[in-house]
């Protein structure tokens, strides 16, 4: 088929006039897109090699001329066909050569020149008999030569009678012809470079189009002529028929050009990013913070296949790709999920339920405080990134002896955005009662306290509980703030909302540190807490890029975040 002058004038007829893609018809053609583009580099197959060299054909050419002289005298319909050429010689005549080479030798003799018939009889009968007409008329002198006279007045009286007997063309049918002329006539070059700089010099960035044109994809072509058919004052509709493009795709190129020019009209649409999806991110993490046993699910942690599936189900489908992109962006690891992101406490949903049920309907009389510890943590030399000279290599210790150890108890009222912070020797209730007893004292105006912490032992013991209970009796008696208890679920640091200010103090203060003493360590973090209270009194919106601006996240409860530090020890 790659030397078949048919063939290939109709690969050529795809790609040129219809405005296939290469990629497409070697897809559908199976043939290779090296071949297609030969096809269109030549209007007609290249000889073979072979013709000339004739040791089995030599004897019959004198047989193949006379049957090739008798069927021009046949009419279209009942000339032979090569095969039938072939099997007349084969059966008659003794010919012991190739089909191959025979089909060689007449596509490269005389009669290789009536494929120029074949094809506008092919054009008359099936495309536009004008056009048909115009090419049969005007021949290149060479060609017309080497045309059988017979075969040619034949071909010419029949493409006269079809024109002559074919529907007069409409106006619209008349705007098509001449918007696909002219698109032609640009896309192959018979238009050159100057004389488009001439007539459409009113465009802007009018070479950037030409070059696409010559050099650019079959889509950034088809924008181009696009473009310039709608400049040149043809017919919209028309233009778009003959570049196979939609009503809504011309309207798009044309109102990119008009905007931006030719980079709007040549720039890829950016799609937003899946993973950057707000809503979406707190999906997932809302489902990680759940046990997979209460969507019943037979396992302690989450797959993702699993938390695809449950997505799928809430109404916010995403793939397995997306979930784990938005959970390491978040600076977790997959292999410890089950210990950082999942809670195993069976009353989960319930205690989440409680806790959002106070904040939101918190009072301007009440205040809810998130208490946790810090620590211990010892006081030594600790790594980092930090500023040094030239020449000057900074080495941590790998083995080094502890000058002290530090353990902070702090509480965050998330209202104000205020850290009450003292230092302990242990983790006990005895800790809890004084905290208690410091957010009384500091808060005596509020009409009542919340205190949400984890599930430490500490937290939930009697002897706290029944401290809290002789408070609220005294001060139903006395007057003050009576207190309340918000628990969290047990291992759900990640709810924690003071963990998020920890997060932030430890990167500014205990991190890349070289602390002489304990003594020394308190008061760098009372000096960080002292300037982060005074700030948030003054701006109570979040801070920006202060040093407390170092939290991983807001300081605002949110089931959906991720306050605990994936680094923190």
């Amino acid at each position: 088929m790659h030397r078949n002058p048919k063939e290939w004038a109709r690969i050529r007829r795809l790609v040129l006039k219809d405005g296939a893609s290469i990629r497409g018809i070697a897809r559908s053609e199976h043939l290779s897109r090296n071949t297609i583009r030969k096809m269109l580099a030549q209007p007609e197959p290249p000889q073979s090699a072979r013709i000339g060299r004739m040791p089995r054909l030599g004897p019959h050419v004198a047989a193949i001329k006379r049957r090739l002289a008798e069927a021009e005298r046949l009419p279209p319909s009942a000339r032979p066909s090569i095969v039938d050429v072939f099997r007349q010689l084969r059966d008659e005549d003794g010919y012991d050569g190739s089909y191959s080479g025979l089909r060689d030798h007449l596509r490269g003799s005389a009669d290789r020149s009536s494929c120029v018939w074949e094809l506008a009889y092919d054009l008359i009968c099936a495309l536009d008999r004008r056009r048909a007409v115009d090419f049969l008329f005007h021949l290149s002198q060479p060609t017309a030569q080497v045309l059988s006279p017979t075969r040619g007045a034949e071909t010419l009286r029949d493409t006269a009678r079809v024109v002559a007997v074919g529907p007069r063309p409409t106006k619209r049918q008349r705007a098509r012809d001449a918007a696909f002329e002219w698109l032609r006539a640009v896309g192959s070059g018979e238009i050159n470079r100057w004389a488009l700089l001439r007539d459409l010099a009113h465009v802007p960035d009018l070479s950037e189009l030409l070059d696409r044109l010559t050099t650019g994809s079959l889509a950034h072509r088809k924008r181009c002529l696009m473009v310039l058919g709608a400049e040149r004052g043809l017919q919209i509709q028309a233009v778009q028929d003959c570049l196979g493009l939609s009503r809504a795709s011309q309207r798009r190129y044309r109102r990119l050009f008009r905007k931006g020019g030719a980079p709007a009209l040549f720039s890829r649409k950016a799609k937003p990013r899946k993973r950057h999806d707000e809503e979406l991110k707190a999906a997932v993490f809302r489902l990680l913070h759940e046990p997979p046993a209460n969507y019943g699910i037979n396992r302690t942690s989450w797959r993702i296949a699993d938390l695809c599936d449950q997505l799928r189900a809430a109404g916010t489908p995403a793939c397995q790709h997306v979930v784990s992109q938005i959970v390491r962006d978040a600076g977790y690891k997959w292999r410890k999920a089950r210990v950082v992101l999942t809670s195993a406490d069976p009353a989960y949903s319930e205690k989440l339920a409680h806790v959002q049920a106070i904040l939101s309907r918190l009072q301007p009389d009440e205040a809810f405080f998130s208490i946790d510890e810090f620590g211990p943590f010892s006081i030594r030399t600790r790594g980092g990134s930090a500023l040094t000279a030239p020449g000057e290599e900074r080495t941590v210790p790998q083995w080094q002896r502890s000058r002290g150890r530090l353990i902070m108890t702090a509480a965050l009222e998330l209202s104000g955005n205020q850290v009450t912070h003292f230092y302990s020797a242990k983790k006990n209730t005895a800790e809890m009662i004084r905290m208690m007893d410091t957010l009384v004292a500091r808060y005596a105006d509020r009409r009542r306290l919340y205190l949400s912490w984890d599930a430490a032992s500490w937290h939930v013991s009697k002897a706290l509980q029944a401290h809290i209970e002789a408070h609220n009796a005294a001060a139903a008696e006395h007057g003050g703030p009576t207190v309340e208890t918000a628990p969290l679920p047990a291992g759900a640091q990640f709810l924690n909302v003071i963990e998020a200010v920890f997060s932030g103090m430890a990167r500014a203060i205990v991190h890349n540190s070289d602390y002489g003493s304990v003594d020394e360590a308190k008061a760098a973090i009372d000096r960080y807490f002292e300037k982060r209270n005074a700030h948030f009194r003054e701006h109570p919106q979040r801070a920006g890029r202060k040093i407390w601006g170092l939290e991983r996240t807001p300081a605002v409860f949110s089931d959906a975040a991720t306050f605990k530090d994936p680094a923190y020890r």
